[in-house]
């Protein structure tokens, strides 16, 4: 390994600023924090940055749906995923939006660089139109049936029960998922990245060795299939940024979100003097970039950045680092299960540290998927931690205090068994240079157990009760704290939390050199609870938030759902009838005399009616929306010639009109003033 500072930049994949941050992001944004962690404990100069990604058609309609401006919605997302990061100890040292001003500028160089080097082509082309919301329908947004299996309610891009992919135009019976129209084709002039131009250049930096083995295989992989020119334009309306010089034209999502990284970065050097933009960026950069992103947009980062980086004349990242997905207990994260865990969710109810723990433990340098397997969570960190790590501590700390006031030993009688921990420290740093924190992690654990095994087999606590033994007992556990000291060091970019308490106890900044020398003649503090035990109750309790979180979130969308519907579309008009057969009812002003509920009947009021100098007695079904006192002495309006009903508890002469879908949601018509009972509703 380098042993001279190293510069460098490092990003995760920007997360989408329509929803919460949940279990399954904080794989990719703790695995990125332990490595940068890590980095920094070695003294190499790293800046930590991410961002939301702002723009879309998603967000346009989220926003659309919720009746507020999409810059409110994703300010208010920014802040809660800004939370939910700190809250895992995500150690960015800048959190930015892609909807800002640096990378409005930056995109718009950038694509006027490759437009300049001829590499943005224009055609026409012929895209689904929702003709109801005048707008042109991102694959997403199209649904209907698949063409080779015939499933239904299949999105326009790919079939969730048969694999299929397709284009949107291939599905049967497609409709808007926005509207519910049914789409046209419709042209329109797009722009498109000419990607085919940089195979070459591609090839060349798949083979430099820098990605992953998998990663190049499916580079391979696109390269004998042809690479295509991509499709950058958007049609308005749309949110995002519009392309320089062109009306109604903006940039797709997936071309301004990566920029966002260097947009990041810019706004973290217009707030530091420290940081020079060229010096991580311009094309013969010496800093190192790195991207920690899932394997769903590996094609992005791989394909499209890189090309447009070199296009645009600025360097390209060093690698990008991929990971799997995270299931929970062996299955797909469940909303209804309780298996789908936002990190607000996670935080109010366990440590973070305990994720991370788990997520490292599990962690390698491969794209596999991770399982959170609940129970074997909730052991492995109590094993771990608690019995091993923390409990090594604990069961030293107590004869320090109360024989030695604090004070370690001036003698160092075990350094075999330190040197042996000490020499660790190369093989434990290159597994976490390379991203195999599942293995770092094994290896500090057989550490424990050795240093659990010497505590066993000196037996301290028969050693405190002997005679004459003070000072080898004070040996032993200045041996067993130091031997701690060690452990949590390599913990350190882990349990970052954990590492902070431990200092406080051993008086002591944790550094990777400084476990070179063991603290001797040291006095460390008072021994306090270090970390605690997970209870399943608190995994239980989480579960249960997370279906009532799920539930919440359902209601909320049918909700938007139904105040983005017309009256129209819940309710369609009936079919057309002649005047005359309207001209045959006859309406009447009536003024409510009394009414009464019904005995027995759960839905019925008893209206006593003055239609002009004649009384109705009418039964309407409205009384889980008014009560009886309400409506005495109102106008109102009835249907005065419809025939008399008997029912069950009398005569109905009439009907009573009222507006809405049932239930509370009934209004009953009220005319203006002016309007007399008896008068003919025309």
């Amino acid at each position: 390994m380098a042993t001279d500072p190293r510069k460098i930049l490092v990003t995760c994949a920007l997360p989408y600023a329509n929803g919460s941050i949940h279990l399954g992001h904080m794989l990719e944004h703790i695995q990125a924090d332990v490595w940068v962690r890590y980095q920094r404990l070695r003294g190499n100069t790293v800046n930590f940055i991410c961002a939301d990604d702002a723009h879309g058609t998603p967000i346009m309609l989220k926003a659309q749906q919720l009746g507020i401006e999409p810059e409110e919605m994703i300010a208010a997302v920014q802040k809660e995923h800004e939370q939910d990061f700190s809250g895992f100890n995500i150690s960015f040292d800048n959190y930015h939006s892609t909807h800002s001003d640096e990378n409005r500028e930056l995109a718009s160089d950038i694509y006027l660089r490759l437009k300049e080097n001829g590499f943005i082509t224009s055609r026409t082309i012929s895209q689904l139109f929702d003709p109801e919301k005048e707008m042109f329908l991102p694959d997403r947004f199209v649904k209907g049936s698949c063409p080779k299996c015939k499933a239904e309610d299949q999105y326009g891009d790919n079939c969730d029960a048969c694999g299929e992919t397709y284009s949107p135009t291939d599905l049967i019976n497609p409709k808007s998922a926005v509207s519910g129209a049914t789409p046209i084709m419709k042209d329109s002039e797009h722009f498109f990245f000419d990607l085919p131009q940089f195979q070459s250049m591609l090839k060349e930096w798949t083979r430099s060795g820098s990605l992953q083995t998998e990663t190049a295989n499916k580079m391979q992989e696109w390269f004998e299939s042809g690479l295509q020119q991509w499709d950058i334009s958007r049609d308005a309306p749309y949110f995002g940024f519009e392309i320089p010089g062109e009306k109604n034209k903006f940039f797709y999502v997936w071309l301004d979100a990566p920029i966002g990284y260097m947009g990041s970065f810019k706004n973290l050097c217009n707030k530091r003097d420290d940081l020079s933009f060229d010096e991580y960026w311009k094309q013969d950069s010496t800093a190192e970039l790195y991207h920690f992103i899932g394997k769903d947009i590996v094609y992005f980062h791989s394909l499209f950045w890189p090309a447009m980086l070199d296009g645009a004349g600025f360097r390209k990242p060093n690698n990008v680092f991929v990971h799997g997905y995270v299931t929970v207990n062996g299955a797909k994260m469940s909303k209804s299960k309780g298996t789908f865990v936002k990190a607000s969710t996670y935080l109010k109810h366990l440590d973070p540290e305990c994720l991370r723990y788990y997520y490292a433990a599990k962690l390698n340098s491969r794209i596999d998927d991770l399982d959170l397997n609940l129970e074997d969570f909730t052991q492995r960190v109590n094993s771990d931690v608690v019995n091993k790590i923390v409990n090594l501590a604990s069961r030293n700390a107590g004869f320090i205090a109360k024989r030695f006031e604090g004070k370690l030993s001036a003698n160092f009688s075990e350094t075999a068994l330190y040197q042996e921990f000490v020499d660790a420290s190369d093989r434990i740093a290159e597994l976490y240079e390379t991203r195999e924190f599942g293995r770092a992690i094994r290896e500090i654990t057989a550490l424990a157990d050795k240093a659990n095994q010497y505590v066993d087999e000196k037996a301290p606590w028969v050693i405190a009760k002997e005679e004459g033994k003070d000072q080898e007992l004070q040996d032993i556990c200045t041996v067993g704290i130091n031997l701690f000291r060690v452990l949590i060091t390599y913990l350190k970019p882990v349990m970052p939390e954990l590492a902070e308490r431990s200092e406080a106890f051993l008086n002591d900044t944790l550094t990777w050199e400084g476990i070179d020398t063991p603290l001797t003649d040291h006095e460390v503090t008072k021994f306090k609870a270090l970390f605690n035990r997970i209870d399943p109750k608190h995994v239980e309790a989480m579960i249960e938030a997370s279906k009532e979180d799920a539930a919440a979130e359902a209601a909320v969308k049918e909700q938007a759902e139904q105040k983005t519907q017309s009256e129209l579309d819940k309710e369609p008009v009936g079919a057309e009838i002649e005047f005359d057969d309207f001209a045959k009812i006859d309406m009447r002003i009536a003024k409510i005399i009394s009414c009464e509920e019904v005995p027995k009947a759960n839905k019925l009021l008893k209206f006593q009616l003055d239609i002009g100098g004649e009384t109705r007695q009418v039964f309407s079904g409205i009384k889980s929306a008014y009560k009886p006192e309400e409506l005495v002495g109102k106008l109102t309006v009835m249907v005065a010639n419809l025939k008399p009903r008997k029912m069950k508890f009398g005569m109905s002469e009439g009907m009573i009109l009222a507006a809405g879908p049932g239930g509370k949601d009934l209004w009953i018509l009220e005319p203006h003033d002016g309007a007399q009972p008896g008068m003919r509703v025309m």
